[in-house]
């Protein structure tokens, strides 16, 4: 890609990008690779760059990242409806209620059918009270949950409501069961895995998640990492300004 196919893009005026978040990568560090490169690539020192939604780091799938003063409409693309793909373990937990952290219980799944997964899923769908997990950014006194969390301390979090739309039960072979989710702003799909395992009489922890859509944008429009950094600043034919947007 040459310099002037770069600059017709104004990233201080304000881009969208969508990318597929890599395993393993915070949120941040996606913003933070993706700014060094437009930032290297254009010459400049400075460039405003955030992200609509945070991404836990093991999960990976859609991360839409705004730049310059695009970054305004951050708080309105995080409203957007949310999909994910879910694998869950159970009859087992985690402290993190994923892979971050080692398993620490172990639970009966005997018990546990097709069946009754169904309609226990049924309790999680509408508008239902969740309560985030420990290890979480949400802030307690000004402090976040997981600073608490790795020091081993116990505080209270308060349950937030929410919406989840749709699960779907894609795969069922315990202790694996895999599950589609369309779900609202503020869900903890780590938090419903708890949930669902306790409903159970069991356990439950996320072993792995993908979000394969954040409002109108989907996989089908997401930039692979690896085909930016070898030709940044962006992938032209998979990219939407906020004027095809807004």
């Amino acid at each position: 890609m040459t310099n002037s196919e770069i600059t017709q893009f104004d990233f201080h005026k304000g881009e969208i990008l969508v990318f597929d978040k890599p395993l393993n990568w915070t949120s941040f560090d996606l913003v933070s690779k993706v700014r060094y490169i437009i930032c290297k690539k254009l010459k400049i020192k400075k460039l405003k760059v955030g992200h609509a939604g945070t991404l836990d780091p093991k999960a990976t799938g859609i991360l839409v990242l705004c730049t310059g003063k695009a970054t305004s409409k951050i708080e309105s693309l995080q409203t957007g409806e949310k999909e994910y793909l879910a694998t869950l373990k159970i009859g087992s937990t985690t402290p993190s209620y994923d892979l971050e952290s080692e398993e620490d219980h172990q639970f009966e799944t005997s018990h546990i059918t097709s069946d009754l997964l169904t309609e226990v899923l049924k309790k999680f769908i509408g508008t239902i009270e969740q309560i985030p997990p420990d290890f979480s950014a949400i802030k307690i006194d000004g402090k976040r949950a997981y600073e608490y969390a790795r020091k081993g301390i116990a505080v209270e979090i308060k349950p937030k409501i929410l919406e989840v739309k749709e699960i779907e039960i894609l795969s069922f072979q315990l202790p694996e069961v895999k599950l589609r989710i369309v779900c609202g702003k503020g869900t903890y799909i780590r938090a419903l895995a708890r949930d669902i395992g306790e409903a159970l009489n069991s356990g439950a922890y996320l072993t792995g998640l993908r979000r394969t859509r954040v409002g109108e944008f989907d996989l089908s429009q997401a930039i692979d990492l690896e085909d930016f950094l070898a030709t940044p600043p962006i992938i032209k034919d998979k990219h939407l300004t906020t004027n095809e947007i807004y």
